[in-house]
């Protein structure tokens, strides 16, 4: 296993962590149901841009007659 020769200064180190940052993701607001989403990405009830663009789909349970 590598070993160091030397020890990092405390300037070094923080060198090195000075793009580590998080940032957090854009989020904006849905017009027509007011929820959050982030930017470019459908909401969670499947509304773009103010417009239905993903509809719920019934699921079918293995062993019901329909």
């Amino acid at each position: 296993m590598a070993v160091q020769k030397s020890r990092k200064s405390r300037a070094r180190r923080g060198n090195r962590r000075a793009h580590d940052a998080l940032t957090a993701p854009a989020v904006s607001i849905e017009p027509t149901t007011g929820e959050p989403h982030r930017r470019h990405h459908v909401s969670a009830r499947g509304f773009y841009k103010g417009q239905k663009v993903v509809t719920k789909t019934e699921r079918v349970r293995k062993g019901e007659d329909n």
